[in-house]
């Protein structure tokens, strides 16, 4: 799996907005909490506001804040929300894969890493991740022999 600087951007600037739920922030004190370029932010914020994740409210008072409380929000919908599916194989749904011969089974180790993935990204919210209790199963797979690992 391959976690791009966007979402990677998008999930600690939520972060940061979900610590100070429902209060506004204004971007450049989100950009500067994380130390994330501004205009790069900015972008992406764009990209959560078209999305429905956040709001944002121009002027002296304005900034940005979540539309949802933190424990609505899941680091699964913000990485789809600025990259797109969770999975792809070629610009496929891995459900939308196939292949003959020698490979014909392989689809389904494609559905079976996505489901994976949604496994663990659809059940973690911004608030887990805020408080450090994350949910059991997330827990057990980071505890897995190897799992942090270089390979």
């Amino acid at each position: 799996m391959h976690i791009s600087a966007k979402s990677d951007y998008a999930v600690r600037a939520l972060l940061a907005l979900a610590e100070r739920h429902p209060q506004q922030v204004r971007g450049e004190d989100l950009a500067a909490a994380q130390d994330l370029p501004r205009k790069f932010l900015e972008a992406i914020l764009g990209d959560l506001r078209r999305a429905g994740i956040v709001r944002s409210q121009r002027g002296a008072v304005g900034g940005f804040s979540l539309l949802r409380a933190p424990d609505e929000v899941t680091v699964g919908q913000v990485l789809r929300a600025v990259d797109g599916p969770l999975a792809e194989v070629r610009g496929l749904r891995p459900d939308q894969t196939e292949y003959a011969g020698v490979a014909e089974h392989l689809p389904t180790v494609w559905v079976a890493a996505r489901a994976a993935l949604r496994e663990v990204l659809d059940e973690v919210t911004l608030a887990d991740v805020l408080s450090g209790e994350l949910p059991p199963r997330v827990r057990e797979f980071a505890g897995l022999p190897g799992a942090w690992a270089p390979r």
